[in-house]
């Protein structure tokens, strides 16, 4: 019988990359397939719920956490097939996304570049379809294993098996009646394939990819070149968590209409806005933000990021005291009312609440 390592009254103020202080009353250390499935066998463990914890950087915490907190450990990282078009690679659902992303370079096997730096572990890209600079996860995706906690059953699902939608899966949707395909609060992913192109061609779609090339003076770049510009475009972004705590970008960029969109322009000539393939247009939430004024002010111990109006952060650093996940949340609702009074567009967050 598989022994399961259970750490009472456990902090995760480190646990949480917005640093907010929280404790969970139980904390499972998961570090292979085998300790989720012997949680099937004792259900007292589950009687107040589960809650996956991987990096913590896509997460608020409003308080201590009562369910049993699976803090997600498992390691790996392999070369585990290929064909004439793709490397598969596979990576355990608890190791680092951006040492990952690093690794895959290293060995020669390009396609990740776009993604460097966005915070978090392998298990978290595929349940937010992880997404910059023009390139999404479920573009590089081949499959994923998970294990379903009621039952301990391993299970593997495929690209069109995800779901995959805008920062959106099917481990983000709970069923609604049985025989639904949500996998909220059921499964958890324990190891992420990739297929990685041999016809590897630089993806520099983007003006910030751009500026950075006319910068550099670069025409054709790398994956080393790409992930490199992309690394030094977020960190002049974007604070490092383990300096100003915070979630990344704290809202989904929203999508409209054509019809809304030019609406919108006709009162804000200076919107950013990006035309999606099928027609939709996304709006920039950041320029959203700063256009209503919320760049680099603060609600408590809770902030708006001065270099990045789309970024909360805990101002602990400046004040000496952690902002509480309420105080976040009064920021960001505050943050969408003005939003949505000045342009009719309603921003939703993107990390989890709990």
């Amino acid at each position: 019988m598989t022994i399961l390592r259970i750490e009472r009254n456990a902090s995760l103020d480190t646990f949480n990359t917005f640093g907010i202080a929280a404790r969970a009353h139980d904390l499972l250390h998961v570090r292979s397939a085998a300790d989720l499935q012997a949680l099937s066998e004792q259900p007292e463990l589950l009687s107040k719920g589960w809650l996956a914890l991987g990096g913590g950087s896509n997460l608020v915490l409003t308080g201590d956490v009562r369910q049993l907190v699976l803090k997600i450990e498992i390691m790996g990282k392999a070369l585990v097939d290929e064909d004439d078009k793709h490397w598969i690679v596979q990576a355990g659902a608890g190791e680092n996304w951006h040492g990952f992303v690093e690794w895959t370079l290293q060995q020669g096997y390009p396609g990740l570049e776009n993604l460097a730096l966005i915070p978090g572990v392998v298990g978290s890209s595929p349940v937010q379809n992880i997404g910059a600079y023009g390139v999404e996860l479920q573009d590089r995706f081949h499959s994923l294993d998970a294990v379903d906690i009621d039952t301990g059953r391993s299970f593997t699902l495929t690209a069109a098996q995800c779901g995959f939608g805008y920062r959106d899966s099917v481990f983000k949707h709970a069923p609604a009646k049985p025989g639904d395909h949500g996998l909220a609060g059921k499964a958890v992913i324990t190891q992420v394939r990739f297929a990685l192109p041999k016809q590897w061609r630089a993806e520099t779609g983007y003006l910030d990819i751009q500026r950075k090339m006319a910068e550099l003076q670069i025409t054709q770049p790398t994956a080393q070149q790409v992930f490199d510009m992309v690394v030094a475009i977020r960190s002049a972004k974007l604070p490092d968590p383990a300096v100003i705590g915070n979630a990344g970008s704290f809202f989904k960029n929203p999508v409209v209409s054509a019809e809304q969109c030019r609406d919108i322009i006709n009162r804000e000539p200076n919107i950013v806005h990006y035309e999606m393939p099928d027609g939709t247009i996304k709006l920039a939430a950041g320029w959203l933000i700063d256009a209503c004024g919320w760049r680099g002010k603060s609600m408590g111990n809770a902030g708006v990021y001065e270099k990045q109006a789309l970024v909360l952060v805990n101002r602990f650093g400046e004040t000496g005291v952690r902002a509480t996940g309420g105080e976040v949340m009064t920021l960001a609702r505050a943050i969408q009312t003005s939003v949505y009074e000045r342009f009719g567009i309603r921003l939703e967050p993107e990390p989890v609440v709990v």
